[in-house]
């Protein structure tokens, strides 16, 4: 159990209930206690008030504060008095290099403007000396209201309303204002009155529910300690999960609730073969260019996959065309060139995780001939990271992650793909949704999907699709009547709308601000 209060916290219930009932105000207990009003507020007052013996009323107060130049002028008189004050005591005019050494160039020309407005110091302009009024002598001199109302203010603590009730009313408050020599402050302090339970707070209160009070059955006449649901819980020092980690979990989420399966994409060095070849993408393909694409130089080559029923020379026949081709794709003339093994066996950073879904592609035909030509359909999705050699900007990066579905069934349609993208973009808050063909290399037909966002009020490229073209499927020995849909979409895109994040290095990469991780919210997809 605690021990009792802590001697503010007693300090407090016994003003308080000295008062009998009357509302006493924080600032007499901070003063009575010799502490900070903010101290008071932050401990005794703020646990007295979750415990309900207290009850806190919030009284607000205008207060104005002297500026430093404000309170210079309070000690030593306003620029116009000074420079009144020099001139009486001096004999004759004064130059205006006299008065700077006197006063300083600063109080010179403040007060000279000020007291010229009000007729209290004149200036011969061929000599350029400063001289007192008619009438101003040095047993003649104006008030300095300034300095008054200066010390007025600072002497009240600076309330609005007894430094009016001495005659700094709400016009000198605003002219002292717009000299910048103060300025007003809005103050919260508190009416405290007893609270509903402030006869049990002195009573000693448990923490925590022991073995010792249930064996001993003190717990029936404990107090316990409430809840404080409102509280804002301890820091976690450690477990922060990266922005990405969390969006990536909810389209992980989205694809495991449609019923697909993870295939495994921890593969970041692929051979060219598997990347563009098995994708009937040709060699001579401007995505296969150095400009685009990271090659490497040790390892530099990779070993063509064998047996399957010699994959690879099908994916030759494809690419060269003529009768070897039309037999393997169906009828396909392909792209009638000289097919290169050396340049299919270029290992590179793969460039999109379609070389994933390639490979599962051959390994679903090979379980296929295994199963006597019975074919199980397959759902399976992939997210993680491609590579490419683009140049670096807000919005691209060399590095970036891709999500990828894919869906192999018979005689699926352009209207599955259609289905199926929009049962997913709606998990993901997308209503609204609409296509355009496009060209992609290695699916026919393609499609752009757009997407309405009604925060920018227009349509957004939310992803890219299509159904993978024959001569990618037939020669890995799929049957003919086999279908693959499939879409994608980057991971940085939608994670940056949904955080708002304007420059993707602030976002992924070794510049990200470690506080930022700890900082960010819960992710839930909506758009």
């Amino acid at each position: 159990m605690a021990s009792g209060l802590a001697p503010l916290e007693s300090a407090v219930l016994d003003a308080v209930t000295a008062a009998g009932g009357e509302a006493v105000a924080s600032t007499d207990v901070a003063a009575s206690q010799g502490v900070p009003h903010s101290v008071l507020v932050d401990t005794a007052l703020k646990t007295l008030s979750a415990r309900e013996a207290l009850t806190l009323t919030p009284v607000s107060h205008e207060a104005w504060v002297l500026t430093a130049e404000g309170a210079t002028y309070a000690a030593a008189g306003s620029p116009e008095a000074q420079l009144v004050r020099h001139l009486a005591a001096a004999t004759g005019g004064q130059s205006l290099p006299n008065v700077d050494a006197a006063l300083g160039a600063g109080v010179r020309k403040i007060g000279m403007q000020q007291a010229m407005r009000l007729g209290w110091v004149v200036m011969d302009r061929p000599t350029k000396t400063l001289a007192l009024g008619a009438g101003l002598s040095a047993d003649a001199l104006p008030t300095d209201d300034v300095a008054a109302a200066l010390n007025t203010l600072r002497d009240g603590g600076g309330d609005a309303a007894a430094a009016a009730a001495t005659g700094v009313d709400e016009a000198t408050r605003k002219a002292l204002q717009k000299r910048k020599l103060a300025t007003p402050k809005t103050t919260k302090t508190f009416a405290i009155t007893p609270g509903a339970r402030i006869a049990d707070a002195r009573r000693p209160q448990a923490t925590e529910l022991s073995r010792e009070m249930l064996d001993s059955g003190s717990w029936r006449g404990a107090a316990f300690k409430p809840y404080n649901f409102a509280a804002k819980g301890k820091d976690v020092a450690g477990g922060h999960l990266h922005t990405l980690l969390k969006v990536r979990e909810q389209f992980r989420l989205i694809f495991l609730e449609m019923g697909f399966s993870e295939m495994d994409s921890a593969r970041y060095v692929e051979s060219s073969f598997w990347n563009f070849d098995a994708l009937f993408q040709p060699q001579q393909h401007p995505a296969r260019d150095e400009h685009d694409t990271f090659f490497l130089s040790s390892p530099a080559t990779a070993t063509l996959p064998e047996g399957a029923g010699d994959y690879v020379a099908r994916v030759k026949a494809a690419h060269c065309g003529g009768e070897a081709g039309a037999a393997v794709t169906g009828g396909s003339r392909g792209y009638r060139y000289a097919w290169s093994a050396a340049e299919a066996r270029k290992n590179i950073l793969r460039t999109h995780t379609t070389a994933v879904t390639a490979r599962m592609l051959q390994r679903l035909a090979a379980d296929t001939a295994s199963a006597g030509g019975v074919f199980t359909p397959a759902k399976m999705f992939s997210i993680d990271r491609v590579f490419r050699n683009e140049t670096l900007d807000a919005t691209h990066l060399a590095e970036f992650h891709q999500i990828e579905g894919m869906v192999a069934d018979h005689n699926l349609s352009l209207g599955h793909l259609k289905g199926v993208i929009h049962t997913f973009f709606k998990k993901m808050g997308m209503d609204r949704l609409r296509f355009k063909p496009t060209h992609n290399p290695y699916t026919e037909p393609s499609l752009e999907v757009h997407a309405f966002h009604a925060g920018l009020n227009k349509w957004v490229e939310v992803g890219n699709s299509g159904m993978f073209r024959p001569e990618m499927l037939l020669p890995m020995g799929l049957p003919p009547d086999v279908r693959v849909i499939a879409w994608g979409l980057s991971l940085e895109r939608p994670t940056m709308i949904k955080y708002g994040v304007q420059n993707i290095r602030d976002l992924f990469g070794h510049k990200i601000d470690l506080e930022a991780i700890q900082r960010n919210p819960i992710c839930r997809i909506t758009f």
